[in-house]
């Protein structure tokens, strides 16, 4: 009896709990929206900086999108704050990579950074690499790899079962095709999470930053680079990073002085 009654209260309990969050996550968004709303009119009456505060408080709540991010990016062009704006625009387009709104406006922006790196050529390979395998995020990849062999073992038993020739040949074909798409979507998988783990972007914050040959504060100074400028962060020591430019150079930094992406 008294199980029972714990056992119906528990079920009560949970429902309550399951209509609260519900309630509570309509709310919230409904709230992020108004705000939204808001601080897109503040942005037409040129009220920039009102306009940023709200777009601030939204992305506080988790309510990050590509329109936030990209109306950030544009507020932040607006009171010339150069890192922010190019951080932000980055932010769009890792998450809409296509968004050409965005690439047009980063390209505008990054007219206003003081370093100009200029770019190391890149190879045929590194070129189909970089407009094609990489547009594609390595778990996308990971999930059409896997799709891909499950493929494989169904069209394998399909063609190890079948008694019928022209069904066979059909099957093993598409069996071998399956095999390829799984070893090369793996191959792609396992590039790009290397790639990610070991080359995380990050803009330069500080209005000039000085990057050493070592990890430590007496190291070196190699060259300085200023805010806005696009690194890749390689690995880290301590309060150090070591970073990596479009063109090749190498060199520590203060984590302080940049933004991870």
């Amino acid at each position: 009896m008294i199980s029972k009654y714990l056992s119906n209260l528990t079920s009560k309990t949970l429902f309550l709990v399951v209509i609260l969050c519900s309630v509570s996550a309509v709310t919230m968004a409904q709230t992020s929206e108004k705000l939204y709303e808001s601080a897109n009119t503040l942005y037409q009456k040129e009220s920039y900086q009102e306009a940023l505060d709200i777009y601030k408080k939204i992305e506080a709540q988790d309510s990050a999108s590509v329109g936030l991010y990209y109306n950030m990016a544009n507020t932040y062009y607006k009171l010339n704050q150069v890192a922010p704006s190019i951080y932000y625009y980055e932010k769009t387009l890792s998450l809409d990579p296509n968004n050409k709104d965005a690439s047009y406006n980063l390209a505008f922006a990054q007219r206003m950074t003081i370093d100009k790196i200029d770019v190391l050529p890149k190879t045929f390979l590194q070129r189909i690499d970089q407009n094609y395998i990489k547009i594609i995020k390595f778990d996308t990849w990971a999930i059409m790899a896997i799709s891909a062999s499950i493929l494989f073992v169904l069209l394998f038993l399909s063609y190890y079962f079948s008694y019928v020739s022209t069904r066979k040949r059909l099957y093993f074909i598409t069996a071998i095709l399956a095999l390829i798409t799984t070893l090369f979507s793996f191959a792609f998988a396992y590039k790009g999470y290397d790639f990610a783990q070991n080359n995380k972007p990050a803009i330069i914050f500080e209005q000039s930053a000085s990057v050493k040959d070592a990890p430590t504060p007496n190291s070196t100074e190699v060259f300085e680079l200023h805010e806005g400028t696009k690194v890749f962060v390689l690995e880290q020591v301590g309060t150090w990073q070591k970073i990596k430019l479009a063109d090749g150079k190498i060199g520590w930094i203060s984590k302080t002085d940049l933004k991870a992406l």
